[in-house]
């Protein structure tokens, strides 16, 4: 089945012409990596698609390959060595080192399986950091270990403000991301001396993508949000804007940052559209 690729409906600037990248994550319409992909191509840019071999099934990702013409390469993000070789071979379809790279990518299976917090599977748990963390060590530990990074070049990880505050069901995702959130600072000061090449990681709203459907209280995630959001929550569009300046020659002295795309919701403590539904929760219960 032929999937219409949806265009943005920002205008474009070249903001990103001439410029070779790698993006991870991309499974289908929804995810934010697809979205990214889409904004990358129509600002001028040339890339690779990756993901791991079991969501390349799904085949979705092929036919954004097609509409983009780039080139899709499945790699187990955790194995350093399918590393090497994407970095290898993206040079050589792109004929350069590379310039920017997304790394849209995470998981827990004790999430899936609804596992409470304080029972946790260690086993999963440990397959939960590799792949929502440790892998974008991997990634950048690989990268500067075969200079396969141009001098300026730009590094994105997606992650959410669950690395600072507690929500009760997002378990080890976000200890997880708190790990991640660390690895852009310290690999951002490493990398950035050597090569000026900057890491950032932005801090999204819930979003409705096909991975957080199984997700438990994701709606009220989502909703909570929204209501606190001054904005609303940012959807997957707005984060690929975001991700297109931090690639973009605009950001050359930002890195080492979480950027908040989320509305607001970051700064808010509480709102009066929850506390309009709070009062009138409590008048329907007095009547």
């Amino acid at each position: 089945m032929k999937i219409k690729i949806k265009k943005s409906n920002m205008g474009t600037y070249n903001l990103l012409k001439g410029k070779r990248g790698i993006i991870f994550g991309a499974l289908d319409e929804n995810s934010i990596a697809w979205k990214v992909a889409i904004r990358a191509k129509e600002e001028g840019a040339n890339f690779v698609l990756t993901n791991s071999a079991l969501a390349l099934r799904r085949k979705e990702i092929f036919e954004l390959a097609k509409q983009t013409d780039t080139h899709v390469i499945a790699t187990d993000i955790t194995e350093v060595s399918e590393l090497e070789n994407l970095f290898k071979e993206s040079m050589k379809i792109l004929g350069g080192k590379i310039d920017f790279v997304l790394h849209s990518v995470g998981m827990s299976p004790n999430m899936r399986k609804n596992i409470p917090y304080t029972e946790l599977n260690y086993d999963y748990m440990n397959k939960t950091l590799d792949v929502s963390a440790i892998s974008l060590h991997k990634v950048l530990a690989v990268a500067k270990k075969l200079d396969a990074i141009n001098e300026e070049g730009s590094v994105v990880t997606l992650t959410y403000i669950a690395a600072h505050r507690t929500f009760s069901n997002y378990s080890d995702m976000a200890n997880a991301k708190s790990i991640l959130e660390s690895i852009v600072r310290q690999f951002g000061y490493h990398y950035g001396v050597a090569k000026k090449v900057r890491i950032n990681s932005i801090s999204q709203s819930p979003t409705k993508t096909t991975a957080v459907k199984g997700v438990s209280g994701f709606n009220a995630f989502f909703d909570y949000a929204n209501s606190m959001a001054p904005l609303g929550n940012a959807d997957a569009e707005s984060c690929a804007n975001t991700c297109v300046f931090l690639f973009s020659d605009l950001s050359k002295m930002i890195t080492m940052q979480t950027i908040y795309n989320d509305g607001g919701f970051s700064s808010m403590g509480i709102s009066n559209e929850l506390i309009n539904q709070h009062v009138d929760s409590t008048c329907s219960e007095d009547k």
